[in-house]
């Protein structure tokens, strides 16, 4: 199972390549939105803002997400670390339902670059 630390340093990752990131995928990085990822097995959400194409993490708290963030998603720190290092594909995981991500419409049409 993969530890708190794990899923950070995953989420840091994920935001050092978005903000390398060209093209379709440098567009949908480009958004200006808060953003959670609750880590199911953990019980553990990291919160913050996609912005300046980079997720920038302003806290980790227990629990669920303590507001509504405009970009949700919810699984496990092993899914998290597995799609990050490329082991699983992000629309497989989330056509089979093992990533949960709920965000306005327009927002999911931009984010379909980055699945």
């Amino acid at each position: 199972m993969a530890t708190i630390t794990e899923c950070r340093g995953a989420l840091d990752r994920l935001s050092d390549g978005l903000a390398r990131a060209d093209g379709d995928v440098r567009g949908a990085a480009a958004l200006d939105r808060t953003l959670s990822c609750h880590v199911t097995d953990l019980d553990t959400t990291f919160t913050g803002r996609l912005t300046g194409g980079r997720i920038v993490v302003a806290s980790t708290v227990a629990g669920p997400p303590p507001t509504k963030a405009q970009i949700r998603l919810a699984m496990t720190g092993d899914d998290l670390v597995a799609m990050v290092g490329g082991e699983l594909n992000f629309a497989k995981a989330w056509a089979s339902g093992r990533v949960r991500l709920e965000a306005g419409f327009r927002d999911l049409l931009k984010l379909r670059a980055l699945l």
